[in-house]
């Protein structure tokens, strides 16, 4: 890491970690008050919670790296939409019920074997992270599996809400699988992960699930990308308004 260019890259990998990480659990934390039931309130909170914690230890170890004396309050709360590394599916409303739970479904699917993968990096750091995480996102499989389950072999109602969703979702599923150049030059040391090794594992985890629901995997007819390079859906900037609000109208306060 004596390198100042892999420095550089590592921290940028690993803000851009953090924002898959902190976005995501913001949309999951609009549950919060509005879930179907409290026992999900409660569990649906508690996933966000993981994923703030995991977004935390990420932009920690982005913060050391930099050596500025920047916090991991100051990556989170002080940067503005374009600076943001996020894939795009991580960004978007929350939706129904449904929405929600095929979006975890398909993000837990392939944080099962990017965290496996991101276990064995050569950074230290990231590994232990990630060793860390796996434990959680186990956890997040087995429950969005099941809600899958349950909703795609439910009623008439829930069967259609949880199929629409997928064809919605379904074009923001390619970027799970791609790789921007810091990516591939941090992948090629052993650093990070290679998502487009990822595909095959991905697809041997839902395609079951989605056979037992009674649910049909949608056609791979459109795709888009964009969020590792900063660019994003006009969702994003309205989320950070009200994430960054309270840090940006009263700067530095603290709990």
């Amino acid at each position: 890491m004596s390198n100042p260019g892999t420095t550089q890259d590592v921290m940028n990998y690993a803000i851009a970690l953090g924002d898959d990480a902190l976005v995501l659990g913001q949309r999951l934390s609009e549950w919060c008050s509005n879930a179907p039931f409290l026992e999900e309130d409660l569990a649906l909170a508690n996933v966000a919670l993981d994923y703030i914690g995991r977004a935390r230890m990420f932009y920690g170890y982005a913060a050391e790296l930099e050596g500025r004396g920047r916090s991991e309050d100051d990556i989170a709360y002080l940067r503005d939409c374009r600076e943001y590394r996020n894939l795009l599916i991580a960004e978007l409303p929350r939706g129904d019920f449904a929405f929600s739970t095929v979006r975890q479904f398909l993000v837990d699917a392939w944080s099962l074997g990017f965290l496996e993968a991101l276990e064995r990096s050569a950074d230290a750091r990231l590994a232990a992270i990630a060793a860390k995480a796996i434990k959680e996102s186990r956890y997040h499989f087995r429950r969005s599996r099941d809600w899958m389950l349950r909703l795609g072999d439910g009623t008439a109602e829930s069967k259609r809400r949880v199929q629409d969703a997928l064809e919605q979702l379904w074009g923001y599923t390619p970027e799970l699988f791609g790789a921007d150049a810091i990516e591939a030059r941090l992948a090629a040391s052993g650093v990070a992960v290679d998502r487009t090794a990822l595909k095959a594992a991905w697809d041997a985890r839902i395609d079951p699930v989605l056979a037992e629901a009674g649910l049909q995997r949608p056609v791979d007819s459109w795709a888009v990308s964009g969020g590792r390079d900063g660019m994003h859906t006009e969702h994003l900037g309205h989320m950070l308004s009200e994430l960054q609000f309270l840090q940006r109208a009263y700067p530095g306060q603290q709990w």
